[in-house]
């Protein structure tokens, strides 16, 4: 198979989330982000990446908090649209008919039809001199899952609801499971004599 030279996305897919922050004011905002990272698991720690030109930039640096929200397929069209116009110039939440609710720790609120919602405290703000986009580190504060997600595990089961997963400027849904982790080994050990 033939392999050419491409220019964009090179990591993909990655989850499609409503990432809120809020003004001076207190007047909530909700972008869309494609960048989305999970940095560490223990501190838990992640991250969200901005546009320095954004108004959701300019406010996770002003306040220095924000929450990233999991939004479910149903709520594609708003997904969509929170991140093809900015809050400068209208309430995204108004337009969209998103539900604010208070988070626990921090000022911007969690977004109810998520059904994850992580409260994010920034640690460390990275520039990237050679990009546009600011990468902004949060230590989570608190995460709240809907009851109705969880698995038997005491984790999230994304076979309970349909996250959104996006790459080459397309929105997919994440909905096969395929095995748990270290499944191979598991495997391995169960066949040995």
């Amino acid at each position: 198979m033939k392999k050419i030279v491409a220019s964009y996305r090179v990591i993909f897919p990655t989850p499609a989330a409503l990432v809120t922050s809020f003004d001076a004011d207190g007047r909530p905002n909700v972008a869309t982000a494609g960048e989305v990272y999970m940095l560490s698991l223990r501190p838990l720690v992640v991250a969200v990446g901005f546009r320095a030109a954004t108004y959701t930039n300019r406010l996770i640096n002003a306040t220095g908090e924000f929450t990233v929200n999991l939004p479910r397929k149903e709520i594609l069209s708003a997904v969509d649209y929170c991140g093809c116009v900015s809050g400068r110039q209208l309430d995204k939440f108004r337009a969209t008919g998103l539900t604010p609710l208070p988070a626990k720790y921090v000022k911007p609120p969690i977004i109810k039809e998520c059904p994850v919602n992580v409260e994010c405290r920034v640690q460390d703000v990275i520039h990237l001199p050679y990009s546009d986009r600011d990468v902004f580190v949060g230590e989570t504060m608190a995460i709240h899952v809907d009851e109705e997600i969880m698995g038997e595990d005491g984790l999230p089961d994304l076979r309970k609801f349909t996250a959104i997963a996006f790459a080459s400027n397309k929105y997919y849904e994440v909905t096969n499971y395929l095995e748990d982790m270290r499944f191979s080994i598991k495997k391995d050990t169960q066949s040995r004599p």
